[in-house]
């Protein structure tokens, strides 16, 4: 039995337990999927609606007054203007290809729409990362571990990560190209675990676009409590989504934005 007084922190680790026991069940035996998309590939699994019925249940008895925003089932507005953001199975297609690279994303936003909490939970292998105001902390096999980013100062030196090699449309990819011409090593495939890995100090750079709010106000929250730093190509707020470089350190941004800049979308204002 939860007692009746949870804080943001503490709810968002129990929101994230339970939708590990919700989805798990399904990971590598169920097989069956639907595709949301009329003009592509967007799959979708009772896992994944399954899941945020459930954090989107708990959220609505403890946070009443908090709105919800999920990939599946849309948003609602709640009084508070904060609201909780959820992506259940970021990384569905991993999910179904049965690699553990998916994971539950959860962050809450406030009314400017700044993530101050987020979540990547992968509960297969039992790995979690999370970040707020206090700092970023990793709890895994090796137990509890404090997030720090990496400080590479070059970006011959640096590890890029992307999900897809073709990164959206041609512009995207052309950008994300031009980029990795200049970076040591560049890996693909590993969805929202990629941000776990750049605010663990693995990595440097993720580099993506098309992207949705719930696809990376957790992975901002996260990556900005381990010291990182996460925007739009434009060096403009990423909190929307849209075309999206994280990387370690503001050194390392700023030569990877010198290079997106030439290929970012028009500021609207």
């Amino acid at each position: 039995m939860l007692p009746s007084i949870l804080t943001d922190l503490e709810l968002a680790h129990y929101l994230a337990d339970r939708a590990g026991d919700t989805i798990l069940p399904h990971f590598r035996h169920t097989k069956e999927f639907k595709n949301k998309s009329k003009n592509g590939f967007d799959p979708v699994t009772i896992a994944d609606q399954s899941a945020e019925n459930t954090i989107r249940k708990i959220v609505s008895e403890f946070r009443p007054n908090d709105g919800f925003w999920g990939e599946e089932f849309g948003r609602t507005a709640g009084p508070s203007g904060r609201s909780w953001i959820v992506d259940p199975i970021d990384g569905t297609r991993g999910f179904i290809s049965g690699t553990p690279t998916w994971g539950t994303l959860i962050s809450l936003v406030e009314e400017n729409g700044r993530p101050t909490l987020g979540i990547i939970d992968q509960s297969f292998i039992g790995e979690r990362f999370w970040g707020n105001p206090d700092g970023a902390y990793y709890r895994g096999p090796r137990g509890i571990l404090r997030l720090i980013t990496k400080e590479s100062q070059s970006l011959n030196e640096t590890i890029l990560f992307s999900t897809f090699p073709e990164i959206g449309r041609e512009i995207d990819h052309e950008g994300f190209t031009a980029v990795a011409k200049h970076v040591h090593m560049t890996r693909y495939g590993m969805d929202c675990y990629a941000y776990g890995l750049l605010a663990l100090g693995q990595i440097d750079l993720v580099i993506e676009a098309g992207l949705y709010a719930y696809d990376i106000c957790a992975p901002i929250a996260v990556i900005e409590a381990a010291g990182g730093i996460v925007t739009d190509w434009n060096g403009q707020s990423a909190y929307g989504g849209g075309q999206v470089l994280a990387a370690g350190n503001s050194i390392i941004h700023e030569q990877a934005l010198d290079i997106l800049r030439d290929y970012a979308d028009p500021i609207i204002i």
